[in-house]
């Protein structure tokens, strides 16, 4: 047998080291890296299925709204539903299983020959999604000190950015060099990646997994006024991803899709250089400046009349979208037991597909009915609605957990 190389033989005895010294940040990165594979594949899939409905299936414009939009469907349910199990039977199974169903999904896609499958493709796919995300965020929280809980969905949002902005890079290479069986294989395989991960990783001790279940609430109290602040935050986000490069381009500006990759880049950099201020300032704080930051960033958008002042909006837009999950997050986790966390923030993530699955038809009146200008100035209120709610929660035990990492 051939002796490894002399970085891998290296590689292995620290990774040992780090396992044995500091197990929750060993699993932190594995929990990251597993949500990381499996936002890649779904990143993987958006540029290419277009193509896919128009060109070798030949179908209309219409399936490909059906087909992209599906999984939103089986997500928004799943996702309290994988809540509920991960309280129940752990965070490991629920992640696990959840990509074991991507992989099924991206499995169907190589065997799609019509646009039915690959809507029950979709479905699938939504499911996992939702379970993924769900078991996913739970567990890094889990594994984070209480004072570094804002900080720790901030960063496994990094997984879920940083996978749909380099899955679809890796998506459209494949699809242009390869074909489209590539792509499906790509979606399939990282979601086995995902869950070869996440079944060796270690859970924290959950001893009150063994409190009885009570009846089953598809959105707790906890969950409803953040994820109604959030969902009103998400309609900016639809308005940006459909109407922002047909707005500059009525305006003769042109560089619309310049805008919301900048947009992507300060959400993603914003994580990374702000992801302790809602622990630090509270939760509360944090997402009504976010909110007020989205809907002056918007605003700005609809006024915009060159490229620079709309990248300079996109550039604001992306800082306050960047800390309203968290924040709202935070909010909720401080407000429930441990034992029910997986319940609330299921259910809590769940809006932010109603916000996309509504922003987008609504938007969508309103650029018909007035202008593309009053999308994003109905998206700025939307926002502003958003930290209306946020200013209004009262969570004790937020505030409490804020003011003991100050002190």
């Amino acid at each position: 047998m051939s002796a490894l190389p002399p970085k891998l033989a290296a590689w292995r005895p620290a990774r040992a080291r780090l396992a044995r010294t500091n197990p929750g940040l060993a699993a932190s990165t594995g929990v990251f890296l597993a949500a990381l594979c499996a936002f890649v594949a779904i990143g993987a899939a958006l540029p290419v299925l277009p193509a896919y409905v128009r060109g070798p299936l030949r179908s209309s414009d219409l399936a490909v709204g059906i087909v992209v939009g599906a999984f939103a469907l089986t997500s928004v349910v799943c996702r309290p539903l994988a809540g509920r199990v991960a309280d129940r039977r752990g965070r490991r199974v629920v992640l696990v299983t959840g990509a074991l169903a991507m992989a099924v999904s991206g499995a169907l896609y190589l065997v799609s020959h019509s646009v039915l499958t690959l809507v029950l493709a979709r479905l699938v796919l939504g499911a996992g999604e939702g379970a993924v995300y769900t078991a996913g965020a739970t567990w890094a929280v889990d594994l984070a000190p209480a004072h570094r809980r804002g900080m720790a969905l901030g960063l496994f949002g990094l997984a879920v950015w940083g996978g749909l902005a380099l899955g679809p890079v890796a998506g459209e290479l494949l699809r242009a060099g390869v074909g489209y069986q590539a792509v499906w294989l790509l979606t399939a395989a990282l979601p086995l990646a995902a869950a070869a991960i996440a079944s060796r990783l270690p859970e924290p001790t959950r001893a009150f997994a063994e409190r009885p279940a009570g009846a089953f609430v598809m959105f707790p109290a906890a969950a409803r006024r953040p994820g109604l602040a959030l969902a009103l935050a998400n309609i900016g986000y639809a308005a940006l991803a459909g109407f922002v490069v047909l707005h500059l381009r009525a305006r003769g500006i042109g560089g619309g899709a310049a805008v919301f990759t900048v947009f992507a880049v300060a959400v993603f950099g914003s994580r990374l250089l702000l992801s302790r201020v809602p622990d630090r300032a509270g939760a509360r704080p944090t997402a009504v400046a976010a909110g007020l930051l989205e809907a002056l960033g918007l605003a700005l958008i609809a006024l915009a009349h060159s490229l620079p002042f709309a990248l300079a909006g996109a550039v604001v837009v992306g800082v306050g979208f960047s800390m309203l999950f968290p924040s709202l997050a935070l909010m909720v986790v401080g407000d429930v037991a441990a034992d029910r966390r997986g319940s609330a923030l299921g259910a809590f993530t769940a809006f932010f597909d109603i916000g996309v699955g509504l922003g987008g038809p609504i938007a969508g009146v309103t650029a018909s009915l007035a202008g593309y200008p009053a999308v994003f100035l109905l998206a700025a209120a939307a926002a502003l609605g958003t930290a209306v709610l946020a200013a209004s929660a009262d969570h004790p035990a937020v505030r409490a957990r804020s003011a003991q990492s100050l002190a």
